[in-house]
């Protein structure tokens, strides 16, 4: 096994161990605990055997090279990332909008409740 190999395993487990922690304190919900921990048990079943995996992918995928099909498959994990991000961003932008107008309704709502104590008052 070569040293590169070490490495990325001994990194791989610590985030294993990381993302476990998170969830455990609730800072990570269910499914996305899942997500990342698949990933990263798949980066550990990489990092275990590269050249047999690289060789499959490159078989499934029709590729020359098997390094070209692991940037493939990384390329194709980065846009399913990317697009995670987009919804919880698009998610939070609609609740942001939902909530900027509940704060304006209730805010004209005081207003003229102020207006029509200032009337009585006068």
């Amino acid at each position: 096994m070569y040293a590169v190999q070490m490495i990325t395993l001994v990194v791989v487990v610590t985030l294993m161990v990381y993302v476990l922690g998170k969830y455990r304190s609730g800072e990570v919900e269910w499914g996305d605990f899942l997500f990342w921990e698949a990933i990263l048990l798949g980066l550990f079943i990489v990092a275990f055997f590269p050249v047999r995996i690289a060789n499959e992918i490159k078989n499934i995928l029709g590729l020359g090279r098997g390094l070209d099909a692991l940037f493939v498959v990384a390329i194709g994990l980065a846009y399913l990332m990317i697009f995670k991000v987009y919804l919880a961003v698009d998610r939070t932008e609609r609740e942001i909008t939902e909530l900027t107008r509940k704060v304006a309704i209730e805010l004209e709502e005081i207003n003229e409740r102020l207006e029509e104590i200032e009337k009585k008052l006068k």
